[in-house]
């Protein structure tokens, strides 16, 4: 297979060089570029089967490398500092998001999985992206320790503050922990689905079953869950309740 590192960053692009020369000798590395312009001369030289794509460079982003590019038959492995453009990363098709500085067990899962699948083509690649041209609003990333996570809203439960991390219950019973705070949630989750009964909590409101009194006052959630409801969140609760 071939490969194509495109980062504004000397130093990224030669560890991760290294990485692949160390650890992937079936990988050859046919060009490395600093930016989207350049980038975009050498991807219409060269056919490579894996693309590794930084997110922020000097002349533009990543995306606007893609959107540069005509044909796109490779795979596209975007590596970056940042964990904010996971969703729009996706969006187009990526086969990884892998987070600098790029840990080698997480890259050689994105390499297997690129190597179990067959490149997309230019065509699906558009595709996907006049589907979803516009940011998605009921999606969210979740970055846990060893992936990124994209779930629809629905597939959330609740979330519960654990400390200085968040852990997301889901809807098929599994759990995430992410390393942020729930207040920090609470801003990225649209209140138009979700609410915060409870300092520790934030719930699903399609997933509410009940309000139960006793015991203080609790939540019963559709799957049985329980979830404290704070005094003075009482009436933000019926009402949510009443509209429902």
């Amino acid at each position: 297979m071939t490969a194509v590192i495109i980062d504004d960053m000397p130093l990224a692009i030669a560890n991760l060089r290294q990485d692949l020369e160390d650890n992937f000798p079936d990988i050859e590395i046919i060009g490395t570029a600093d930016g989207v312009v350049s980038g975009a001369k050498l991807l219409k030289k060269l056919s490579p089967d894996i693309l590794f794509l930084d997110i922020n460079m000097d002349d533009g982003d990543g995306f606007d490398l893609l959107d540069l590019v005509q044909e796109k038959n490779f795979h596209v492995i975007f590596t970056t500092a940042s964990e904010d453009y996971a969703i729009r990363a996706f969006q187009y098709s990526a086969a990884d998001y892998l987070l600098k500085p790029v840990e080698g067990d997480l890259l050689k899962k994105a390499i297997e999985k690129i190597k179990e699948t067959t490149a997309i083509s230019s065509e699906q690649v558009d595709i996907i992206k006049s589907n979803l041209k516009a940011e998605q609003s009921d999606r969210i990333a979740l970055n846990t320790q060893s992936e990124i996570r994209v779930l629809d809203f629905d597939e959330i439960q609740r979330c519960e503050a654990m400390d200085n991390y968040t852990r997301f219950f889901l809807s098929d019973g599994s759990k995430i922990l992410v390393t942020k705070t729930l207040k920090e949630f609470e801003k990225t989750l649209p209140s138009s689905i979700f609410m915060r009964p409870h300092q520790s909590h934030i719930v699903n409101k399609t997933k509410i079953q009940s309000y139960i009194k006793t015991e203080g006052g609790y939540l019963l959630l559709k799957n049985g869950d329980r979830v404290p409801v704070s005094v003075r969140k009482k009436s933000e609760v019926m009402e949510v309740l009443l509209n429902k």
